[in-house]
């Protein structure tokens, strides 16, 4: 039988021929815009999708085309290699990617905490209590070089447990991550909604760090952490400022919907096949994310430094790397669009 799940990773390697086929790599003056998303069912990444069944784009004249991969890190990759415009992933990639030569900024910051969740199946729990205890345990991510591998480590270091003494597993999202927790392929693993409102429903495992909140966030990161947001090449958004304001405005009237609306009727908004749990449980599982969203896709003040903070305590290529945080986001489109 062919699971939803499925049914929207087809659709997205379909969309991914598509494009290749009709050599639609470049972008153009014409309003057309491709953005790759790390998970489109993701609920941290919901604006994207969102924004486009809201008719957005489409009022600002932009034909936008919303490509999918499962990990932020793959994303980030067709960003650079030019493949598409934008990326709605984490903001987390722009400061990675500034050590290793490349400008890329945050032209909307869609949340003021990262959404994710860390899990412990039931068969661990007893032995994981905390991230101090994640020494010699198999930890499960998105993928590996992604933003729940850098939290994943950095929940490990700030609790006293060396990167090397755990073992990181990309296991992606959504089935397959549950499934690795039931087979023990991981003990635990870091993922987003609606994954976790899976895993409690089906009794699964349980939540050991909710950084869904800003409260949440405060609590394991010590401060604000900024992370789904719409990012793309400093040399295009330069070069395309008018198809970015057109973004920036489409984006923020989403969050500004969002913020005006049930999770009912932002979950009917969306495909049906993302409701995998079924409508309740979908619906639920926005609630739950919901608090991490700005309300006018402006970087949170103190974000950035919370994000460098966090990186530097577990990345080698960051730690005594010279960071110009003013250069890894810019607001200059939101605060029109405002």
């Amino acid at each position: 039988m062919r699971t939803p799940l499925k049914a929207s990773a087809a659709a997205a390697t379909t969309m991914l021929v598509l494009c290749s086929l009709s050599a639609c790599g470049g972008g153009s003056g014409d309003g057309q815009v491709k953005i790759m998303v790390g998970g489109l069912d993701k609920v941290i990444y919901m604006p994207a999708m969102l924004t486009q069944k809201l008719g957005y784009f489409e009022a600002e004249g932009l034909d936008v085309q919303l490509l999918t991969e499962p990990a932020g890190v793959q994303a980030t990759t067709s960003l650079v290699s030019g493949d598409v415009q934008g990326v709605v992933g984490f903001y987390d990639h722009t400061l990675d990617l500034q050590v290793k030569g490349k400008a890329v900024e945050s032209v909307v910051q869609l949340s003021h905490t990262s959404g994710e969740v860390e899990v412990v199946s039931n068969a661990a729990a007893e032995e994981i209590k905390s991230p101090k205890d994640f020494s010699g345990k198999k930890l499960g991510v998105t993928g590996l070089g992604s933003s729940t591998d850098f939290l994943t480590k950095y929940l490990a270091v700030k609790n006293g447990v060396p990167t090397e003494k755990i073992t990181p597993v990309a296991v992606g999202a959504g089935q397959t991550f549950i499934s690795a927790l039931q087979q023990n392929s991981i003990q635990a693993g870091m993922t987003t909604d609606p994954t976790v409102t899976q895993i409690l429903d089906k009794k699964v495992g349980k939540i050991l760090v909710d950084m869904r909140t800003p409260e949440g966030s405060q609590e394991a990161l010590g401060g604000p952490y900024p992370s789904s947001s719409l990012y793309m090449n400093t040399s295009w958004v330069n070069d395309n400022k008018e198809t970015v304001q057109k973004l920036a405005n489409a984006f923020v009237k989403t969050l500004k919907w969002m913020n005006s609306h049930t999770p009912e009727e932002i979950a009917a908004k969306m495909p049906a096949d993302y409701a995998q749990g079924g409508e309740k449980l979908y619906a639920e599982a926005i609630r739950s994310t919901l608090p991490m969203f700005t309300t006018d896709g402006v970087m949170p003040k103190d974000g950035p430094e919370t994000v460098e903070r966090v990186l530097k305590a577990f990345n080698p290529n960051l730690k005594d790397a010279k960071v110009d945080l003013s250069k890894t986001y810019t607001t200059e489109f939101v605060e029109k669009a405002g």
